[in-house]
């Protein structure tokens, strides 16, 4: 096997950096369950308790793990939130392309992600405010004023009902038993 580069890369090599199949359900067990302890997640793969400790560990060194969170539904803790998602249309930098303008955009602390698209415009990025107000003076005095910025359309999330494959929000379900 080669890489983009043409190296000839041995066999014994790619299976030192790993055991693809074990990666993959290591990260399917963790995308759902990221609070998950190392032996229970080496029981529920049947794997060496060792051995997933050590290939989480290379993972996250390799930024495969970028990072664990929670997902908080703010609005049952009372506490004022605004979400918005910017449409933002750029000028490619010569040489860079869209990589410059994007490091550009995600040094903003405000900025809780930031993704290139195709479509009408060329990023889409997340932003957490306080309030509109705050994400509104973000937009107009940080975002909208780069060089390169040709526009932005700023959609404020009103109700989250499903993120990240978590329901948030939805019906109340009558929890009793039907009786016929």
């Amino acid at each position: 096997m080669s890489d983009a580069g043409g190296n000839a890369e041995s066999f014994d090599a790619i299976i030192k950096k790993g055991d693809i199949f074990m990666r993959e359900r290591i990260l399917t067990v963790l995308e759902k369950n990221a609070r998950i302890k190392t032996d229970d997640l080496a029981g529920v793969l049947g794997e060496d308790l060792d051995k997933v400790k050590e290939e989480v560990n290379n993972m996250e060194n390799e930024k495969v793990i970028c990072g664990y969170h929670t997902i908080i539904n703010w609005d049952k803790c009372g506490m004022e939130k605004s979400d918005a998602f910017i449409e933002v249309k750029v000028t490619p930098q010569k040489g860079t392309g869209f990589d410059q303008m994007a490091e550009r955009i995600y040094q903003y602390p405000e900025v809780s992600s930031i993704f290139l698209i195709s479509g009408s415009c060329d990023f889409i990025v997340f932003i957490e405010g306080k309030s509109m107000r705050e994400v509104a003076m973000f937009v107009s005095e940080k975002l909208s004023p780069l060089d390169g910025v040709l526009s932005t359309t700023t959609q404020f999330i009103l109700k989250k009902y499903k993120q990240d494959g978590f329901m948030v929000e939805g019906p109340e379900r009558d929890k009793r038993t039907e009786i016929s």
